[in-house]
């Protein structure tokens, strides 16, 4: 059954999350620097427990996102298909597209609210990374969009959290829970996307 779309007019916000899209390739045109700092702006927006912010973002460009690109391939060797073409798929997109942003963690928010919650450690620690998690993942969402309403294409690649150490080694940053690597740029064409799910698929109500 194909969802009813017209209960209600898109508006821009509404209108920017269904036109964005994952796209792995890239044309050679730049992207400006203002774009970068607005997208960046955007994914600090984002929600985050206790307002800790436990995010970190790198952009790469030039001889550094080569060297990101050339990393992913080496480490596709090492597993069965399908991941290792996975693997290749994303290292064709990272070397592909002007910018990289990858994003990580700190751990900030597990320190603190294992040390702040008085209830088991382990419970507590486990909760935090949860929520650490969670507030990273809305960070790079805020980015996604923000790219699409400016024009311009971006992939989160999943499959490079088989790497996920490896990458932060890389980048300089210390081993953590979340790390997520998103090229950003221009499509080479446009992409209609994937059919979603009718609603009444996935929604359940009580």
């Amino acid at each position: 059954m194909i969802p009813d779309e017209t209960a209600l007019p898109l508006n821009e916000t509404l209108k920017t999350i269904k036109d964005r899209r994952s796209i792995r390739l890239f044309t050679k045109q730049d992207v400006p620097d203002d774009h970068i700092q607005t997208i960046l702006r955007a994914a600090n927006e984002a929600p985050s427990a206790h307002n800790f912010q436990s995010w970190r973002f790198v952009v790469l460009r030039d001889e550094k996102k080569q060297g990101l690109g050339h990393l992913v391939t080496s480490k596709s060797g090492g597993f069965p298909r399908p991941a290792s073409v996975l693997l290749r798929m994303a290292a064709r997109s990272i070397l592909g597209a002007p910018v990289v942003i990858a994003i990580a963690n700190t751990d900030g928010l597990i320190k603190h609210g294992t040390q702040l919650f008085k209830v088991d450690k382990e419970m507590a620690h486990e909760f935090f990374r949860t929520m650490e998690i969670q507030s990273s993942a809305a960070a790079v969402q805020n980015l996604l969009l923000a790219a699409t309403s400016l024009g311009l294409a971006t992939v989160w690649l999943g499959v490079l959290y088989l790497i996920k150490d490896e990458i932060l080694e890389f980048l300089g940053e210390p081993k953590g829970e979340f790390m997520a690597v998103v090229p950003v740029g221009y499509s080479v064409k446009p992409s209609k996307g994937p059919q979603k799910r009718a609603l009444e698929m996935v929604v359940k109500h009580l």
